[in-house]
């Protein structure tokens, strides 16, 4: 389907889906640490129980990638995704047993994990190929203010009613994000151009066999995990340094960091969106790399409250051009395999190997050698991704540019 046909109700109802199932992805998140913190839990088992859904993340999301470009009912998929959300929102507050917070974890990966790719292939089946690029950015641009509107939200609400308002906020969001799914009609999705096949291709490649045959997204995908494995946890952590040295309002200020970092999202997201149409995803993707050793560095130094505008503003660069650069180069990478989506997923793996042992790998370090040296071993991590990136610079641009069969 070409972009300028598609109806502006469907454009919007994907848009606000958009924007609600910012807290499905990211579940109750940052505020989960402070949540736990209160409880009596000390850093290294919040980073261990965070882990544990990072861990659950990583072996689904390739399969669900697969099961994502295999379904027709893509819809489906998002709406069972929002009630894994809320379920796990809500049993944190029955229990805060290792295990029960552990499976309320679970349940939040599997939301998130689903979610993406179903909607990437949604997106894609939309408005087509050509069309993609700009309405994924759109798209980021919108999750990103939901999740601002949500912390923002979620540390008012947290501060005047406590943190059970918070759980309430993100089932409410997952509602919504039913709803919005639910506007857009099925017939509007065309299947198979959302799995990368044109009408006139037929499904040539194994699900797996095109993930080992495509070099540049190898490259992609050992890139995110070192810059996830130091990225994930830097904001949990970053909120649990400041609360514990200054024992300020705990959800006000994760909130802070969160809307600072998701403002910074919006405006980077539509920078990414015109840097790839200009100079291609290769820049986009090496500028986001360079912005985490920086932010290690000023986390370590300003450990106070009103350090979470630049350590923040640092999160939303690198995420916010990532959001829009890595599916927009994995549809271009595997257009015409029918795997897209299991491509994106098998990314996704990458990308969630790093994000579950960060938690873990950060928190351990904190609890030992103090909060500055975690930011720092965090920071550093992302020197790998530059490497790789730099050092497969030729092939990567190539890739960029074009399509890779």
């Amino acid at each position: 389907m070409s972009e300028h046909v598609v109806d502006r109700h469907v454009r919007h109802a994907l848009e606000g889906l958009s924007f609600f199932m910012a807290d499905i992805q990211a579940g109750i998140g940052p505020f989960l640490g402070v949540f736990l913190l209160a409880h009596g839990w000390k850093s290294g088992m919040i980073g261990t129980v965070m882990t544990v859904g990072g861990l659950a993340a990583m072996l689904l999301t390739t399969p669900i990638g697969a099961l994502i470009d295999a379904t027709t009912r893509k819809r489906l998929y998002v709406v069972l995704a929002s009630l894994c959300a809320v379920a796990g929102s809500a049993i944190v507050l029955l229990s805060q047993d290792f295990w029960i917070v552990a499976g309320s974890q679970v349940a939040t990966a599997i939301a998130g994990t689903a979610i993406a790719p179903a909607v990437a292939g949604m997106t894609l089946g939309i408005v087509g190929q050509a069309g993609f690029n700009r309405q994924i950015g759109r798209n980021q641009a919108f999750n990103h203010a939901g999740n601002m509107v949500g912390a923002g939200l979620s540390g008012l609400l947290g501060w005047r009613f406590g943190f059970p308002a918070v759980f309430l906020l993100a089932a409410v969001f997952g509602v919504l994000a039913i709803v919005s799914v639910l506007a857009i009609p099925k017939r509007a999705i065309d299947d198979r151009v959302a799995r990368g096949l044109s009408h006139d291709e037929t499904d040539r490649a194994g699900a797996w066999d095109i993930l080992w045959r495509c070099r540049p997204l190898l490259a992609l995908a050992a890139a995110l995990l070192l810059f996830h494995l130091g990225n994930a946890a830097m904001l949990p952590l970053y909120g649990l340094a400041v609360v514990a040295t200054t024992h300020g309002n705990g959800p006000g200020f994760v909130a802070m960091t969160v809307v600072v970092a998701q403002g910074t999202m919006i405006v980077m997201s539509i920078v990414a969106m015109r840097m790839a149409e200009t100079e291609g995803f290769w820049l986009v993707l090496l500028a986001s790399f360079l912005s985490l050793p920086i932010r290690g560095v000023v986390a370590a130094g300003l450990i106070e409250e009103w350090g979470v505008f630049p350590v923040q503003a640092l999160d939303g660069i690198g995420a916010g051009l990532q959001s829009v650069a890595v599916p927009g180069l994995v549809a271009r990478l595997l257009d015409g395999t029918g795997r897209v989506n299991v491509g994106l997923g098998a990314v996704m793996t990458a990308q969630g190997i790093g994000a579950a042992l960060s938690p873990a790998l950060g928190g351990w370090i904190a609890e030992h050698m103090g909060y500055p040296a975690s930011f720092l071993v965090l920071g550093t991590l992302a020197a790998g991704s530059v490497a790789i990136w730099i050092g497969w610079g030729a092939t990567l641009r190539a890739a960029c540019a074009g399509s890779v069969r």
